[in-house]
């Protein structure tokens, strides 16, 4: 148990630069005194002297900022940068290496008896203010941005960002939310899918939406036109006129006031 209390300390030597000494460690680092705690009513849960875990983790709870449900199973390095807002849910799992910061939620998305809160695994880091929610894994060495909110599964080596969460790495590969296709098309069109990080989740869903229809509609309409041609060798297909760049430019001011009449 005192290894296990070692290395938490060392943990925050690790992990953050602001710290100088072991006295300074131990009697300002929340994280590490709601960690330290949790290491005791974590046994006394499982011992199921469950009531006065729960009463233990609260008051906890009430001096760190941090609420760690006894039940949780926590790896062990662990490190909460800052803490205050963290909550940790009953079924959570968590790996060894792992870094939280503050505002941080593990938490469920039913009212279910059973395994209701993700499991990270080994080497995961979770932003300021991201909520990981639901019985899932986030893979080893995972990245979660801040603010996101994770409700599916995360692939090892991924980094996921936005609301919801999307995957805009893997392995250290960037990825990209649409097909060649996709992006020829909105270039075409006048929408940057490279630009997607930078747009409202909705609004970047439903271009999406959108181009994967206009897609489908001109295989749809190639292969008609294909059947056509079989049936009858003099049907010729009318050419679709090329969007022109210049009509997605935005208009001069000189152009502007002509077209209003003033």
């Amino acid at each position: 148990m005192f290894r296990g209390v070692k290395e938490d300390i060392q943990s925050v030597f690790d992990r953050d630069p602001a710290a100088r000494n072991w006295f300074e460690v131990l009697l300002n680092y929340p994280g590490l005194h709601a960690i330290l705690v949790h290491r005791l009513t974590h046994k006394l849960w499982q011992w199921r002297l469950k009531t006065l875990a729960r009463w233990i983790s609260q008051v906890s709870r009430w001096l760190t900022g941090i609420e760690i449900h006894p039940g949780a199973k926590i790896g062990r390095r662990f490190f909460i940068d800052h803490g205050m807002g963290v909550v940790i849910g009953e079924t959570a799992e968590v790996g060894d290496d792992v870094t939280i910061y503050q505002g941080v939620t593990l938490g469920g998305t039913s009212w279910r008896k059973g395994k209701r809160h993700p499991t990270l695994e080994d080497g995961v880091i979770v932003g300021a203010g991201a909520k990981v929610l639901g019985p899932f894994s986030v893979g080893k060495d995972a990245r979660i941005g801040s603010n996101a909110v994770v409700t599916k599964e995360v692939p090892e080596a991924a980094t996921v960002v936005g609301i919801p969460g999307r995957i805009v790495k893997h392995k250290g590969e960037k990825v990209l939310p649409f097909s060649e296709k996709q992006q020829e098309m909105a270039k075409k069109i006048g929408f940057d899918a490279y630009g997607v990080s930078q747009m409202p989740d909705p609004t970047a869903h439903a271009i999406k939406a959108l181009l994967e229809h206009i897609h489908a509609q001109d295989e749809r309409i190639n292969s008609m036109c294909r059947t056509l041609k079989q049936i009858d060798a003099s049907y010729q297909a009318k050419e679709v006129p090329e969007l022109d760049d210049e009509d997605f430019e935005p208009l001069e001011d000189s152009d502007r006031s002509a077209n209003s009449g003033g």
